[in-house]
């Protein structure tokens, strides 16, 4: 044995050919944390010292290579002064070009997913044979940062710029045909024929076959690309990424302006250079709150695993009501290997569920995501059923049915007597009590909330909501269920709207407020749209329909009416009571007429105007900082609550539920991430300045005691 720690061996395996073998031990996956990478530098310099080898093949004894960076140590790598971190940047390079300027020819062996600075890893050695199912990328982007580990420099040297900004820029994953294509990787081959496919580059290295030392040059160089090349396609594709990333996104751009910037240098300048756009963007907010995110995402992974070990398995589901909401619940679940009864008490219902179905699979096929004849697998396993004759076999029960608590409380005592006794129940509302509605049931015990976001197939969040009786199993159960049909399922208690739309029609309040006060809804919405809302408060009413958002309202004004109850008209209430109810009717806040495409495109409607000027009481001209006070307070105040109530167990929990279920711009990280960068004092001192507005700006006694104590909602 040449080298023996915890994440990494060397040993000889054949006539003076070592293996350097990655297998970080009590994980199971590897990853570059410190100590990975201080046993990379002690089994580097060995070696580096070593005259008498005459190559190294690189691998990994677990399933994927390297999944990257330890991404739970950068909050304290990044915490400390920019000189610092890019000293560590520099450090942690030095390794990576001692591995490249190693005094024989180097291959890596990737077995499985090699991403960030696991690819980087790959990058700094000659050659790369890859296995048919494995993917390699530097998805840093996503993080808002860029490759640090000398990734811009060698990537854009041995794949040229253009490969370079897609792989970087787009933060994708890419196949091993598309890695062979562009020059990532040098051949594919089964898993098992990896190592011997390594030790036959080596030996024709070693033959003279191969140079190695002019792949070395060439990576390590100058980007060969003359002035106008180089200013041709650096700059096309800061105008091309730029506006496809948008301005609340800056890391992409600045891979690129990192990279215009070494194209002209040698390796270590060049790394040098992205060592410190590394930092600078490491710094920022924006990749605070997009670590935070990936953080957040990663523990709710880890309680849904925890729940999936009191679950009941799910072979066989049903949902009752088929329509778009059911025909999309169907979908998923079969999509994704589950079978499924939709039933329907009129055939109607049933074909406007199948063709749902049959919607968005076509749509798979065109996009080349599916072959016809899965098309088929997938329809085959979704049952049409016209009565419970099949029920007694069904695990679990989504009901879809009209959101009215008579009709919901029928329907659930009725399919309660068709299932077994061990068969879990649950209600895909959006508002109604779980305890109101689990009242009337034998087993209520078996019984929670399932709420699906619409639409189904593209929403990632569903909301398993516990009622006072509801059993661990259920809920368990219905975790493990939504993370089988490819969802994100957060756990919350029961209460009017749940998570989700208990946080929203607080926004929807402040919207009102703003309107009523003389605020144009249009530049409301370009405003929060600018913020990075998806869309701005008036067309999500629009897309919602204005009959729910009256309903919910409702809802929602009834369960707490000291913050939630409106005097008066609003100008929800005037959309609704003209039959402006949206998209669904187009006509809303905004008019809606179909484009040469055939999709909907809103466009301005005076007469909105003309409706909404007897609920308009001012005529105010306001700033933007002051339209997003008003609209962003109340949704953070009440994610607060929610925080505080117990609706919801941990501050991730909170933002994430926000991002994925109702698009709350992710570069910000969610409410509380949001308050926390504000900055939980001046927080309450800007809401205390929209006190006299009402309950929905005045902060909690426990929010005002956090800020005196100088505290965050993310430690």
């Amino acid at each position: 044995m040449i080298y023996e720690g915890k994440a990494i061996t060397v040993k000889e395996i054949e006539g003076g050919i070592a293996q350097l073998n990655f297998d970080l031990q009590g994980e199971s996956v590897n990853k570059f944390n410190r100590l990975t990478l201080e046993e990379l530098r002690n089994a580097t310099n060995i070696l580096t010292s070593r005259t008498d080898l005459k190559g190294l093949v690189v691998t990994s004894s677990k399933d994927s290579f390297i999944v990257g960076a330890d991404i739970t140590e950068f909050k304290d790598l990044f915490s400390g002064p920019e000189d610092e971190l890019v000293a560590n940047n520099l450090g942690a390079n030095e390794i990576f070009s001692a591995i490249e300027d190693l005094p024989f020819p180097t291959v890596t062996a990737i077995n499985g997913i090699a991403l960030g600075g696991g690819f980087e890893m790959c990058l700094a050695t000659d050659y790369r044979v890859m296995a048919p199912k494995a993917k390699v990328g530097l998805p840093e982007t996503k993080l808002g940062i860029f490759p640090g580990f000398g990734g811009t420099v060698r990537l854009s040297r041995l794949v040229g710029v253009d490969n370079a900004v897609e792989w970087i820029c787009g933060a994708t994953e890419n196949r091993a045909d598309v890695a062979l294509k562009v020059g990532a990787v040098d051949a594919i081959v089964e898993p098992d024929k990896l190592v011997d496919a390594a030790l036959s580059i080596i030996h024709q290295v070693n033959n003279g076959k191969l140079d190695n030392l002019a792949r070395r040059e060439e990576k390590k160089g100058k980007i060969k690309l003359n002035v106008m090349e180089s200013m041709m396609a650096f700059e096309i594709s800061k105008a091309f990424v730029g506006a496809k990333a948008g301005k609340n996104y800056p890391a992409p751009v600045e891979a690129i302006k990192v990279m215009q910037k070494h194209a002209g240098m040698t390796r270590d300048k060049a790394i040098e250079v992205e060592a410190k756009g590394f930092a600078k963007m490491a710094k920022t907010e924006v990749s605070a709150s997009l670590i935070g995110l990936f953080l957040n995402d990663q523990e709710l992974k880890h309680k849904a695993k925890r729940w999936a070990k009191d679950a009941a398995d799910v072979k066989l589901a049903a949902v009752l009501g088929a329509g778009i909401m059911g025909g999309g619940v169907a979908y998923q679940s079969a999509l994704k290997g589950t079978p499924i009864i939709m039933k329907d008490i009129n055939p109607e219902g049933i074909a406007l569920g199948l063709k749902e179905a049959k919607k968005l699979l076509l749509k798979r096929i065109d996009k080349g995501r599916m072959k016809p004849d899965q098309m088929a697998d997938v329809l085959n396993s979704i049952t049409p059923a016209l009565n419970y004759g099949d029920f007694k076999n069904v695990d679990l029960v989504v009901e879809a049915v009209v959101e009215n608590p008579k009709v919901k409380d029928a329907v659930l005592r009725e399919v309660e007597g068709q299932v077994r006794e061990d068969a879990i129940l649950t209600s895909n509302t959006s508002t109604i009590s779980i305890d109101l509605l689990a009242k009337n049931l034998k087993r209520p015990e078996n019984f929670c909330g399932m709420h699906f976001f619409n639409p189904v197939h593209m929403m990632p969040l569903v909301e398993v909501i516990r009622g006072k009786k509801t059993s661990d199993r259920a809920i368990a159960t219905a975790v493990a269920y939504a993370t089988a049909m490819g969802k994100t399922p957060i756990v919350v208690n029961d209460c009017p709207g749940f998570l989700v739309n208990r946080v929203l029609f607080p926004y929807f309040g402040g919207f009102i407020g703003l309107v009523r006060d003389g605020a144009d809804f249009q530049k409301v919405d370009k405003v929060m749209e600018k913020f990075g809302w998806p869309m701005g408060p008036a067309y999500l009413l629009d897309v919602v329909g204005m009959d729910t958002g009256k309903h919910a309202g409702a809802v929602m004004a009834e369960g707490f009416p000291d913050r939630m109850k409106h005097e008066g008209t609003t100008a929800i209430d005037v959309m609704f009571d003209n039959k402006r109810y949206g998209q669904k009717n187009e006509k809303g806040f905004y008019r809606y007429e179909l484009d040469r495409k055939g999709k909907q495109q809103k466009v301005v409607d005076e007469e909105s105007y003309k409706l909404l000027k007897p609920v308009v009481q001012g005529d105010k001209e306001f700033e933007d900082d002051e339209i997003i006070a008003r609209m962003m307070i109340p949704l953070c105040l009440e994610t607060v609550r929610c925080l505080e109530d117990g609706i919801v167990e941990s501050p991730a929990d909170a933002d994430m539920g926000l991002i994925y279920g109702i698009g709350f711009p992710p570069f910000r990280g969610g409410a509380l991430r949001y308050i926390d960068q504000i900055g939980l004092d001046k927080f309450v001192e800007l809401a205390d300045k929209y006190a006299d507005l009402g309950p929905l700006y005045q902060p909690t006694d426990k929010l005002r005691e956090m800020a005196k104590n100088g505290q965050t909602f993310f430690a």
